[in-house]
Parts: structure tokens; C-alpha cells; sequence
């Protein structure tokens, strides 16, 4: 039997492909249609996943959809009821906007229904952050935790708190919208000029450049007293609409007025991104080290938008009383189509958990001869390499001098980040490694860091990081004696973003880092993403080509092929 789950479809809408061997395939929309932001029923994502196990829809037992659409109505027209009297203008708009958009949510069911053409598969409709809690507690090693999820709003509520046992998950506590972190987070990134729901981890880096002035003031806008955070009104427009839904009292306590021009200085967007960083660092270990002496537990799972944040990661293992933290990697609305499979299998159908979360190249994977059709087609100039060791001394030959090489190897990874098979590789001792890798290839600013790959067995001498830097979920802080070696990677106390990288799980890159070591003054290699300015990560072979030949990476590695411009 086969279940295929599916994230919320408002935005960004991945596929899994769950069976009796574990996840068989999974992948967002957005990387296969090449478009940073989608919405709506992930078409390209469910049909890779059939096409890549050899199955049809008559093979599929369940779709499993990590939305209730109705339900998040309701709870949306139950919150702007209450608004009405105090803004009935932007109430009516946002109840008008939510009927049309129930409205599509239930066409898209109807479709679903359509699509799938099988009388004996189910279509279920599952509640959005049990399935957030789902995707982190069954893929933890933990047999008994606690669960947090967090975002902004997912069927109209903003976050979970649940008890897992076994395969059973509690709930506890429902967080209603707009009653989280999250949400003021994504109000911040708006007020410091970027893009919010999607720019928030420009905010998380650009709070390392300042300092936290107003963070006693975004800790006051939650109520303390109470179980489950709630937000203080008085900081806030009356409807909670627009934009930006900060009142004016809000900016008198910063000392700005609620202009654009007012908050443009470098130094004041800084500081607002660190006191918002600090705040929610602040509010949610706090609330955490409550649920911990409240539970008993002693593990942690994390699931959501917010825990994408490898600095409010890092904070909590330190503040809080956990042995352990586990962060679901693709911690984002497409991590839901991970927890709609996984309810059914475990609760549904009463399937035993298997093994922990250990890697997530469930994507498409190409076979030297594909590749090579798209290079012949693409009339690109190439070396043909004939085994692995000649492939890794090239590769090392290019490192060694400078060079900024595309790394396509293996399937393609689920999530936001890329772990090593569509990957970046740049030498940390060259020379403007960063300067070239933002200017010529990145396109962006120069505050965020890059992260450093290194061998799982030589992590602990340079590395002081939990196992969660398996999936850059959190920070590592480098050792007093290598601090001098790696300071131009360090953040604010000695902190680095670190990849630990499996010989099980990436054998040729953890070969690539051990030979690379042998002449290097350390088995470091920096790892970002291989995608160009405003595109997902690369998938096909094709946008591998194109992505090298359109930016200022220097050579490209892909398959059993080498392509430099030099």
C-alpha cells in the first residue's frame, strides 16, 4: 500500500510518496516548475512522484492532504466576527477575500477527487499543523516527545502543542491565529524592507549587524501570564489588516513615525531585525522550559515555519532544559505532505514507525547517458571522467585553485537547503571566496553566511554542534583553538553555520571533504545553494547547464562530466 500526501495548497505545495520501504519519492512544485513561489494543487510534484516508483493512481491506497479548508474557514470568519465592531471595513474585505479563497480550496478537492480516478482510494483532508507535528515527531528518533509546531497560520490557527508517544501524538494546546511569533516575525520583515512570508530569513542574518534595543519591547507584546502566548491588542491596528498591522502606539514606543522613509537607515532596520530575533528567542524558550517542567519530557520536536531559523535553533539548545532537539529539515508548509503521510500510516492504519530521519535525496536522480544528451544538446564543451577518483581529482584540482564549483551529483534534495548533491562547493581559503561567491554568483547581501561542510568524524575538533548540523538546523560554535583558521566564516560568538556530512548518507562528497583535507589546512568546504538570484535549487540536468553558464560559477561537475570556464 501507498500513501501520497500532499502539503496545504495555498502556497508552496510539495508531494510524498510514502510506502512499506519508507518515503519512496518526494518533491516541491516549485523546483519542478521553476518558479520560486506556487500555489495550488503541486501537478509536476505528484506525477514525479508516481512516474518515479513506476505506479499508477490505481496504485495509490490514500491521498492524504494537510489541509482543512472549512475548517480554516470558520476559524477565520469567527476572528473577524469579533473585529467587526472594531473595524468593520477590513473585516468585511477579509471575509469576503477568505470566502473566495475557501471558494478555490474546495475546487481544488473536487479536482483532486477527479485526478486520482481511482473509486478505492481515499482523499483526506487532515488538520495542517498536526500535520507540522507529524513530520517532526515520526521522523525523530524519539519514542517519546514534545512537540512544538509554529508559523504564521495554517487552517486558521498559528501552532500545536502536542505530547508523541509511540505513534499516538496528543494534542494539547491549539494556538489561534495571530497568537505567535511567527506572525510578528513576518510583520518585521515587512517593516525592514524585505518580502514577508518569504524573506523572513534575510531578517534572521541582518539581526547579527545590530543590537537589540527594542527587545524588551517585542517580549511585551505577548501576555506572560498565560499557558499559550497571546498577543497585546494595544500594539496593533484594530482589524489586524493591511500590510503592515503595526498601531501607532507601536511606533511611539520605538521613536519613528509609520513611514517608510523613517525606518530606511541601515542602522535602525538592523537593530529592529536583532530585537525581534531576541524577542523570539526570549518568549520561546520561556514557553518551552514551562511545557518542559509541566510534561516531563525530555526531547524536543519543532515543526513549522519559524524553526527554519537556525539562530532561534541554536538558542533553544542552549536555554532550555531538553537532552535533545530534533528539527523536521523541510520545517515549511512543504513539510506537511510529510505528516499527511505519515498520520495515516501510523494512526490509520496502525503501520510501525520506522527509522529516524537520516537524509533527503528523495528527488529525481539522471544517469550519466541523460546528462550527456543535455550537454550534446546544449553544444557544451566537456571531459568525460571515468570513475570516481579521477571525478573527485578534478574536482580537488579546481578547489585547490580558487575556483567556484557547481556540484550536481546523486537525486535532488527535499527541503530548502541544499545538502550536498545540487550544491556550490568553494574552498574556505581562497582568497574573496565570499566576495565572489555573493557578487558573482549569489547576488546578494553580504550579511549572510555561507555555510561550512565538514566529515561527521571530524566535526568534534573543530566543531562544538548537535547532530541537528546534519541538516544546517542549527548553528555550530567553532573550537577556541581553530577560531583563527576559520574566523572569516565566524558569526557573533565564534558561531558558524556547519553542514556534518554522513559517509552513509553522501559518500562521494564526504570523500571529497576527507581528500580535500589532505592538502588543505582543513577538511572544509563551503556549501550554498546551486540555484541563480530568484530561482529554486536546480533539479534537471538542464538547469544545472543553465544556472552555470548564466552566473560566475567557475566549473561544473555533473555526473561523470567536468565543464570549466577557464
Amino acid at each position: 500500500m501507498r500513501v501520497l500526501g500532499l502539503s496545504a495548497l495555498t502556497h508552496d505545495p510539495a508531494a510524498v510518496l510514502l510506502g512499506e520501504h519508507g518515503i519512496e519519492a518526494a518533491m516541491e512544485e516549485s523546483k519542478l516548475v521553476r518558479v520560486r513561489t506556487t500555489a495550488g494543487i503541486p501537478r509536476a510534484a505528484m506525477q514525479y512522484c508516481l512516474d518515479h516508483t513506476e505506479i499508477s493512481w490505481s496504485d495509490v491506497a490514500c491521498v492524504a492532504v494537510a489541509s482543512r479548508p472549512l475548517r480554516a474557514w470558520m476559524r477565520h470568519a469567527l476572528f473577524r466576527a469579533r473585529r467587526t465592531p472594531l473595524a468593520p471595513i477590513s473585516s468585511g474585505y477579509y471575509q469576503t477575500k477568505a470566502a473566495g479563497e475557501l471558494g478555490r480550496e474546495l475546487n481544488n478537492f473536487r479536482i483532486l477527487e477527479l485526478m486520482k480516478a481511482n473509486p478505492k482510494s481515499r482523499l483526506l483532508q487532515l488538520d495542517h499543523h498536526l500535520c507540522h507535528a507529524a513530520s517532526a515527531f515520526y521522523a525523530s528518533p524519539f519514542d517519546r516527545a514534545l512537540i512544538l509546531t509554529l508559523d504564521e497560520q495554517g487552517d486558521g490557527r498559528s501552532g500545536l502543542v502536542a505530547l508523541g508517544e509511540g505513534a499516538r501524538i496528543r494534542v494539547r494546546h491549539s494556538i489561534p491565529f495571530p497568537h505567535s511569533p511567527a506572525w510578528v516575525y513576518s510583520q518585521v520583515t515587512e517593516l525592514v524592507g524585505y518580502q514577508p512570508h518569504h524573506e523572513e530569513h534575510k531578517t534572521q542574518w541582518l539581526s547579527l549587524a545590530g543590537d537589540p534595543v527594542f527587545a524588551d519591547l517585542f517580549v511585551d507584546m505577548f501576555r506572560r501570564e498565560r499557558s499559550v502566548p497571546r498577543l497585546n491588542s494595544r500594539f496593533f491596528n484594530r482589524g489586524v489588516a493591511g500590510h503592515l498591522a503595526f498601531s501607532d502606539y507601536f511606533y511611539r514606543q520605538i521613536g519613528i513615525a509609520p513611514s517608510p522613509e523613517a525606518r530606511a537607515g541601515d542602522a535602525l532596520r538592523a537593530q529592529l531585525a536583532a530585537s525581534v530575533q531576541k524577542a523570539t528567542e526570549t518568549l520561546v524558550a520561556r514557553w518551552l522550559e514551562l511545557l518542559r517542567k509541566r510534561t516531563g519530557a525530555r526531547f524536543l520536536c519543532l515543526a513549522g515555519g519559524l524553526f527554519l531559523n537556525p539562530l532561534l535553533v541554536a538558542a533553544l539548545e542552549e536555554n532550555t532544559g531538553f537532552e535533545r532537539i530534533f528539527v523536521q529539515p523541510a520545517a515549511g508548509n512543504e513539510g506537511t505532505a510529510l505528516g499527511a503521510a505519515w498520520l495515516v500510516w501510523h494512526r490509520q492504519w496502525s503501520k510501525p514507525r520506522g527509522d529516524a530521519l537520516t537524509r533527503l535525496d528523495w528527488g529525481p536522480s539522471y544517469s550519466n547517458e541523460e546528462i550527456k544528451q543535455v550537454l550534446d544538446n546544449c553544444k557544451a564543451g566537456y571531459r568525460w571522467m571515468n570513475s570516481d577518483a579521477e571525478r573527485l581529482d578534478e574536482t580537488l584540482r579546481l578547489l585547490q585553485a580558487g575556483r567556484i564549483v557547481g556540484w550536481f551529483q546523486g537525486a535532488a534534495e527535499f527541503g530548502p537547503r541544499a545538502l550536498g548533491n545540487r550544491s556550490l562547493l568553494a574552498s574556505p581559503f581562497a582568497p574573496y571566496v565570499k566576495e565572489n561567491l555573493n557578487d558573482y554568483v549569489k547576488h546578494r547581501e553580504s550579511f549572510r553566511p555561507f555555510a561550512l561542510a565538514v566529515t561527521e568524524e571530524d566535526c568534534a575538533r573543530y566543531f562544538d554542534c548537535s547532530p541537528l548540523g546534519r541538516f544546517m538546523a542549527t548553528l555550530g560554535r567553532a573550537r577556541a583553538e581553530h577560531r583563527r583558521l576559520l574566523e572569516g566564516f565566524l558569526l557573533p560568538g565564534d558561531r558558524a553555520r556547519v553542514q556534518i556530512v554522513s559517509r552513509d548518507v553522501n559518500p562521494l562528497l564526504w570523500a571529497l571533504l576527507k581528500r580535500f583535507g589532505e592538502k588543505a589546512p582543513a577538511p572544509l568546504l563551503v556549501n550554498t545553494s546551486f540555484n541563480l538570484f530568484g530561482e529554486p535549487l536546480v533539479v534537471t540536468p538542464r538547469d544545472a547547464v543553465r544556472s552555470y553558464f548564466c552566473s560566475g560559477t567557475d566549473a561544473l561537475v555533473i555526473g561523470n562530466f567536468v565543464l570549466s570556464k577557464s
